[in-house]
């Protein structure tokens, strides 16, 4: 902060430095004093010159994340649009109502209209694209094209690698890899090497890497990234390819007309009015598990047995955590005597988020004594269920990835589902493996179910000791049906937007 400082005594009238100072406690998880510093910044704030408009633009996204990761999903909705609305340029204002779609998600109510407002916006920021005439390939291959800038460590890689790593069918399929990547890891380095066709966009305009695509004559564009950080949406409104389809990386619809179709199942399958794409609802999952960690066991025994009370558990991200959400857990605890909740993220890193989540459970009536707040550690991650005994899952944004990690280590997850696709992943994930039981439509049957398990001690010492087998030999970790159905799916679609010309 040394050098903010000497900015700010140098130049004390200054917006910038102060502004910088809030990015950087942000980015240092230090999220109410962040928004302190946004607090003195806003009222002050002009919009009068480009440059003041790209200050204030920058001002209200960072507030915008403060409120997401703190869990304030309507208050960062409205940030991030104040944000794209001061925007200079249509990029930066796409990729701000990307970010409002994104903390939508975590909105209870949030209705198709609301979202459809929302698209609106961001149809709008696409007035400088002129699309390329939709054009089809007579390729003895099928191309099929992914971009994505999650080609490393990452969600996407647990769900997607078997697109990559040639359970392809490569007599009928050429597989090309469009990396958005900023930071490269081992796992992008991976990526590379197994991919027949690897580009790398990062450096390219949206146009650039528009022609690109067009010039490789892609059949099938498959977008893994939707709403998220550092997409490539604008690139897809050129329709590059014949096909253009979304999902697995992001739960929701793009609400764009370049997009075709986005990638569903039987389960996640509910109101299609949220959607502007057609759906493909594969009989299964649409996604398909793969652990990272391959010689890791489960506790031998849940924890409950060693501690004499039940653990209740959540890794999810805690932007996701609703006080509804919190007040279901508390009537959890309630239910259960001398039940514990372990939570675990990076908002419990320091003392700044643990002292806000505090003063947030402790307004909804939590015993804090019974709350075990948990900084997220990498190397520990999965070791760490070892001390849960079931884990809750957030709604309306459900866990993805520590759903299937949760179950992959031994540990039941109780998931509470609604009729929009995104709400509705934990039923899937769940109903895959084996375990659909465990998914409820209400909170009084998500607070039941969560009871009726804690009250099962020796159902929780079979789940440890029988999940990962069961998992592992279920729908969810099925890469050679998953790949046949996906493939299967490809090619119907090509088919039928062939036919329609």
């Amino acid at each position: 902060m040394k050098i903010v400082d000497k900015v700010k005594a140098a130049a004390p009238h200054w917006d910038k430095p102060l502004l910088l100072e809030a990015y950087i406690r942000r980015d240092q998880i230090e999220y109410t004093k962040s928004l302190a510093l946004l607090k003195k910044l806003l009222p002050r704030l002009k919009a009068s010159s480009p440059e003041e408009r790209d200050v204030a633009a920058d001002a209200y996204s960072c507030l915008g994340s403060n409120n997401k990761f703190l869990g304030r999903p309507k208050e960062a909705v409205q940030a991030f649009r104040l944000s794209a609305s001061l925007s200079n340029s249509n990029k930066k204002a796409c990729g701000e109502i990307s970010n409002a779609l994104f903390a939508a998600s975590s909105v209870e109510n949030f209705s198709a209209a609301d979202f459809q407002e929302l698209y609106a916006e961001y149809k709008k920021y696409l007035a400088d694209i002129v699309p390329y005439p939709k054009k089809f390939y007579d390729h003895e291959k099928i191309r099929v094209g992914f971009i994505s800038a999650n080609f490393q460590w990452n969600v996407v890689m647990s769900w997607s690698w078997y697109f990559f790593n040639g359970t392809f069918d490569n007599k009928a399929f050429t597989v090309y890899c469009y990396s958005n990547v900023k930071e490269p890891d081992k796992v992008t380095e991976l990526f590379r090497k197994v991919v027949e066709h690897w580009r790398d966009i990062q450096n390219l305009t949206d146009k650039e890497a528009a022609k690109l695509i067009q010039d490789d004559e892609i059949d099938i564009l498959f977008d893994l990234d939707g709403h998220t950080q550092n997409n490539r949406l604008r690139v897809a409104a050129y329709r590059p390819a014949s096909v253009q389809i979304s999902g697995i990386g992001y739960m929701n619809s793009t609400g764009l007309d370049c997009f075709d179709y986005f990638l569903s199942d039987v389960y996640c399958a509910g109101d299609e009015s949220y959607f502007t794409e057609k759906l493909i609802v594969l009989p299964h999952s649409h996604i398909c598990y793969e652990s990272p960690i391959k010689n890791l066991e489960p506790a031998a025994a849940p924890p409950c047995l060693r501690n004499n009370f039940v653990t209740f558990g959540c890794f999810n991200n805690f932007a996701k955590v609703t006080d509804s959400i919190l007040i279901a857990w508390k009537r959890i605890l309630d239910a259960v005597p001398n039940s514990r909740l372990l939570l675990k993220h990076l908002i419990f890193m320091n003392d700044d988020g643990r002292k806000f989540v505090s003063e947030r459970m402790k307004s909804l009536g939590f015993d804090l004594s019974r709350v075990e707040m948990r900084a997220f550690s990498k190397s520990h991650h999965l070791v760490e269920y070892g001390d849960m005994d079931i884990a809750l899952d957030t709604f309306p944004y459900t866990g993805g990835v520590t759903t299937c990690e949760a179950l992959f280590m031994g540990v039941p997850v109780v998931s509470l589902y609604g009729d929009r696709h995104g709400t509705r992943f934990g039923l899937s994930l769940l109903s895959n493996a084996g375990l659909g039981e465990l998914a409820v439509a209400s909170y009084d049957d998500y607070v039941g179910r969560a009871v009726m398990l804690a009250n099962d001690w020796e159902l929780l010492a079979i789940f440890r000791k029988n999940l990962r087998v069961m998992v592992k030999k279920s729908l969810l970790m099925d890469s050679e049906r998953y790949i046949r159905e996906v493939e299967q799916a490809f090619i119907k679609v090509l088919n039928e937007a062939r036919q329609a010309e």
